[in-house]
C-alpha cells in the first residue's frame, strides 16, 4: 500500500509561479511510475506530467516548457514546479502512484490562476 499526501496549491495570478509536493509513505520502488494528474470543473481528470526513475519524464503539450517534474526517491517525494501559470491549469491537481500493477491516488490539492 502506497499512501500520497499532496501540498503547495493555492491562488497565484496568470503568470505567477506555484510548487506542488507530494510526501508518498508505504512501500514505495524506484521503478514506480509517479505523475502529476489534473481535474477541472466538468471535464475529465488528465495527466500533466509523469516521471519514471529520476530521469524519464513525459508532459502534456499544454504544459510543456511551463511544467517542470521531479522526484527525490530517497525521501520517497514527488514535486511539480509550475511557471507562468495560465488562467487555463486551475484544476484540482492529484499525485498518482503506478506501481506492480496498482494505481494510487491522493487526495489532490486545488489550484486556481487568476486571470
Amino acid at each position: 500500500q502506497v499512501q500520497l499526501v499532496e501540498s503547495g496549491g493555492g491562488l497565484v495570478p496568470a503568470g505567477g509561479s506555484l510548487r506542488l509536493s507530494c510526501a508518498a509513505s508505504g512501500s514505495m520502488f524506484r521503478d514506480s511510475i509517479m505523475a502529476w494528474y489534473r481535474q477541472a470543473p466538468g471535464k475529465q481528470r488528465e495527466m500533466v506530467a509523469s516521471i519514471f526513475r529520476s530521469s524519464d519524464t513525459d508532459y502534456d503539450d499544454s504544459v510543456k516548457g511551463r511544467f517542470t517534474i521531479s522526484r527525490d526517491n530517497a525521501k520517497n517525494t514527488l514535486s511539480l514546479q509550475m511557471d507562468s501559470l495560465k488562467p487555463e491549469d486551475t484544476a484540482v491537481y492529484y499525485c498518482n502512484v503506478l506501481q506492480l500493477g496498482s494505481k494510487y491516488w491522493g487526495q489532490g490539492t486545488q489550484v486556481t490562476v487568476s486571470s
